[in-house]
């Protein structure tokens, strides 16, 4: 039976997907605008079908909302919301942590310090804070893999994405060296199978306060609306993933209150 020429192939599908997720992610979609459909598939160059398929997944994923009648907004940038992200986040990878505790191999986790010891040593200035953070995350990500828990690293994953905005922000706020300080002695614990001094370490490591999540949105704002936004550098593509070997860690500005 010959296809529907009106429905879009799943590869072009993904493809507005992907397209429509990294401007959402890097907020070249303002926050709390309105989604025009007709200009926003006439710019990508498609038809709305595959961007309507497009649209409605974000919005199942979190990045935008929908409104009967009114189609798709962006979420605005909102420091309540930001911060029960990170306590998600908090959630998440505390527990990968402790599961990792017990299933990583000692191997494993000496390969996961190797990294972050490679990482601490990369530029650390704006013109790679986007690569500095794809480092940052995989660190987090190998770690949740550790858990032997599909479920748990795809939730990060995602979550990751959601809040990749705010956390280039604070990556250009000066938490470099801490970061990756944070990261070895995370790693120290681990590997002594100290999962309590671990886990604690990781939760400080993530936690914001409201007011420091609030100061990073007021910073992005003026990103966002000076152009000077991550949507205007260039992320290498996979970046952390050329900086890991493949391994034995692989298989396992409006004011705000």
């Amino acid at each position: 039976m010959p296809s529907d020429p009106d429905l879009p192939s799943p590869r072009s599908a993904d493809r507005v997907y992907d397209q429509v997720k990294a401007m959402a992610v890097a907020y070249r979609l303002r926050p709390s605008e309105r989604i025009n459909e007709v200009e926003l598939a006439r710019q990508l160059g498609v038809s709305r079908t595959p961007l309507r398929e497009a649209l409605n997944r974000l919005a199942a994923e979190g990045f935008l909302a929908a409104t009967a009648n009114r189609g798709y907004t962006m979420l605005p940038l909102d420091p309540q919301r930001v911060l029960t992200l990170y306590d998600y986040r908090a959630i998440l990878e505390v527990g990968a942590l402790r599961l990792a505790c017990e299933r990583a191999s000692d191997a494993e986790l000496a390969e996961l310090a190797a990294f972050a010891a490679r990482s601490r040593d990369e530029p650390d200035d704006d013109a790679h804070s986007l690569r500095l953070l794809s480092l940052d995350e995989r660190f987090h990500e190998e770690l949740a893999r550790l858990s032997r828990n599909d479920e748990v690293l795809r939730a990060l994953r995602s979550l990751n994405e959601r809040i990749r905005f705010i956390r280039w922000i604070d990556m250009q706020n000066g938490r470099r060296a801490t970061t990756q300080r944070e990261h070895l002695r995370i790693l120290h614990h681990l590997r002594a199978r100290e999962a309590d001094a671990a886990a604690a370490l990781l939760q400080s490591h993530i936690a914001r306060r409201l007011d420091q999540i609030s100061e990073m949105i007021r910073t992005g704002f003026a990103e966002i609306y000076t152009g000077n936004a991550m949507a205007e550098q260039a992320m290498p593509k996979n970046a952390a993933e050329q900086a890991m070997p493949k391994n034995a860690a692989e298989q396992a500005v409006p004011k705000v209150a």
